[in-house]
């Protein structure tokens, strides 16, 4: 089962996402993950939050759906690694549409910083899910985890000292 979370961490670390598919969790040690919690449970606290749906094969907890105007959103803290939340969003979109759900679009609200993006789905996107999907299943059944990024948002990340030391 693939989730919202998985195509997050698919794009943000590969890494991160084989130690999280197999319940290896430091998020609970980053006070960035903390924030961004309270920022999404406190901002537009008229909706109602974290909607799930859940199948045999995707599961997803959209922050709120305005039903009305056909959207989806979600809730970030930064839009420091905004391409991950975009796939994230795309993600919710795609299975919205497997569920026979037709015509959303996607909002990405950034409460902190007063801004909002637009998402949409193409069929390039519808193209590039599937494939994200296959090699996310690849990831989290490898025996080994992949190799460590280095990339400069590593030392921010929770699992720092899992892959560092």
């Amino acid at each position: 089962m693939v989730n919202g979370v998985y195509i997050n961490y698919y794009f943000h670390c590969k890494r991160h996402l084989w130690l999280f598919a197999r319940n290896i969790r430091m998020e609970h040690n980053s006070e960035d993950v903390f924030i961004g919690k309270l920022i999404s449970a406190y901002s537009f606290d008229r909706r109602r939050h974290e909607i799930q749906i859940v199948d045999d094969e995707d599961a997803i907890v959209m922050d709120f759906i305005d039903k009305n105007r056909k959207v989806v959103h979600e809730i970030k803290k930064s839009n420091k690694l905004e391409e991950l939340h975009i796939w994230q969003v795309k993600y919710y979109l795609y299975v919205l549409e497997k569920k026979g759900i037709m015509g959303f679009k996607g909002l990405i609200n950034y409460p902190k910083q007063k801004r909002a993006i637009k998402v949409e789905l193409s069929d390039e996107d519808r193209t590039t899910i599937k494939e994200v999907i296959d090699d996310i299943h690849e990831i989290i059944n490898s025996v080994k985890p992949p190799p460590v990024i280095n990339k400069s948002y590593c030392k921010k990340c929770s699992y720092y000292e899992f892959c560092y030391c």
